[in-house]
């Protein structure tokens, strides 16, 4: 006769900020499921369900507890990055009161030279098949896949990306801004030269918005921050330019980033409201 298991069961995986991302993306999507071991630590936790409709296709749910855990982990970043999210709003309306349309917190792809990605993260290792133009570079083929590889996608994600509201698409004048409160944070993105590169790889000027500190004074001065790139420093409600911003042409977005803005809905204007649209 076989003794009972008296063990007891492997104690649940700590949830991560890899768990919430999935619980924010699954409470933003249809749910369709991953089927992978982060779901299945999620299901495990109770944070998501499974539920099957008559057609017999499986969605994902977030429980009652999943919202609960996603609303504690927002409140969490929303009070850690306090200042920081203030002067990302701050630029977002000031943007939409200049007329552009302005998204926060986009996760765009680009295609860099492979060098500059040493010690970043790269989304695969699959080469870049060729570049007709920085902007609109082609997926990579099975020949491009034979050839050595001198480019890789990367993830840009800057704090702000905006466009003019123009039906034309070489006026649209993609700009980013980066946004920075803190003098570490600072220095230690301009040590990644990569990640200004993408940004300007998808945007035709890149701007540095600087806070200030405890005693009022900028983080930076505009001379540290590369030429290639516009600072603007925060003064209360306003935002002053300290040195402007190269520009230079864009002729289109690319696809992977219209896509991108397809899917996420840009910052309301300050007067935008319910009503407005009715």
């Amino acid at each position: 006769m076989p003794l009972p298991d008296t063990a007891d069961p492997p104690a649940l995986p700590a949830i991560t900020r890899r768990h919430h991302q999935r619980l924010r993306e699954v409470y933003r999507s249809a749910g369709w499921p991953c089927a992978d071991m982060l779901e299945v630590e999620l299901l495990a936790a109770g944070l998501l369900e499974r539920r099957c409709s008559p057609e017999g296709f499986e969605t994902l749910r977030l429980t009652g507890a999943g919202i609960q855990a996603l609303a504690k982990a927002h409140a969490g970043n929303r009070a850690s990055r306090s200042p920081h999210e203030a002067l990302v709003a701050q630029v977002a309306e000031e943007l939409g009161r200049a007329g552009r349309l302005a998204w926060r917190g986009l996760s765009l792809r680009v295609a860099l030279p492979r060098d500059l990605l040493e010690g970043e993260p790269a989304i695969d290792a699959a080469p870049v098949a060729s570049e007709p133009h920085p902007l609109w570079p082609v997926e990579p083929t099975v020949e491009a896949a034979g050839r050595a590889p001198d480019r890789a996608w990367c993830m840009a994600m800057p704090d702000v990306f905006s466009i003019r509201r123009s039906s034309v698409e070489a006026y649209l004048e993609p700009v980013v801004h980066e946004i920075k409160v803190s003098r570490a944070d600072l220095l230690g993105d301009l040590k990644r030269p990569a990640k200004r590169a993408a940004y300007l790889a998808m945007a035709g000027a890149c701007w540095y918005v600087l806070g200030r500190d405890a005693k009022g004074r900028p983080i930076a001065e505009a001379d540290e921050v590369p030429a290639e790139c516009g600072v603007m420093i925060a003064t209360g409600s306003q935002l002053e330019v300290a040195r402007p911003a190269p520009r230079r042409a864009v002729e289109r977005l690319p696809l992977q980033v219209w896509m991108s803005l397809a899917q996420a809905a840009p910052a309301a204007r300050p007067e935008e409201d319910a009503q407005g649209w009715l």
